[in-house]
């Protein structure tokens, strides 16, 4: 009997990782692509800085900023009334790492194709920023933003470093697919690894296949 707990809990932890990257990731790609303010390389190089640094890096840093004793790992212990350390929830935020940074890269380059044209005849009707955004630039980047979501849902599906530092391995409670493939092979189960192998990949195949069509041009879709 294959337990699929693993499975749901990646499930959920990436769905739920993927929906703060398109949310918050989607803010800060159209704050760099429109906007100058002093320390903007900065925050783009810190943005970045994920993407060139080992998982166990990225996992002890996560670890210190959000431990028991650290000032955010005691506000969410006062808040929840539980350590965020060693829960699925630490997972969520380990996904979310590994994924918001080649989002917000690649939708800063999405709503910098955005033809500006459409957002000045907004502001000059009178739209404010946030409605322009909301009406204008969002409608026209949605198509590229909706695939790179799909491939944000399959990285944080994958993730396994930065998790395992952060959440653990525990069973039931917070071993993820790609931790629990880890486990089975250092068990030497290596049928459970197979299948969970088979498992991950196939559904990969399919968030990238619909990363794919989403980026296609509507006439595309509509002839394939």
């Amino acid at each position: 009997m294959i337990d699929w707990f693993p499975l749901w809990l990646s499930l959920r932890v990436a769905a739920l990782a993927t929906l703060f990257v398109l949310t918050v990731g989607t803010l800060v790609a159209y704050l760099l692509s429109h906007k100058s303010f002093p320390g903007k390389n900065l925050v783009d190089s810190l943005i970045t800085l994920p993407l060139v640094l080992p998982p166990t890096v990225l996992g002890y840093y996560l670890l210190v900023i959000v431990g028991r004793h650290s000032p955010l790992g005691q506000l969410y212990e006062g808040l929840f009334g539980q350590p965020l350390v060693f829960t699925w929830q630490a997972a969520v935020v380990a996904a979310f790492l590994h994924s918001a940074p080649i989002y917000i890269k690649a939708g800063r380059a999405v709503l910098e194709t955005v033809d500006t044209r459409y957002e000045w005849a907004a502001h000059s009707l009178g739209a404010s920023e946030w409605r322009t955004f909301w009406r204008v630039t969002l409608p026209l980047a949605w198509r590229g933003l909706s695939s790179l979501g799909s491939l944000s849902f399959a990285r944080s599906l994958g993730d396994f470093g930065v998790t395992i530092m952060v959440a653990g391995n525990i069973p039931g409670q917070t071993q993820t697919l790609s931790v629990a493939i880890f486990d089975a092979v250092e068990s030497g189960n290596g049928r459970l690894a197979r299948i969970l192998v088979i498992v991950i990949s196939a559904a990969a195949l399919a968030l990238l296949w619909a990363a794919g069509y989403l980026s296609r041009p509507a006439r595309a879709q509509s002839a394939g």
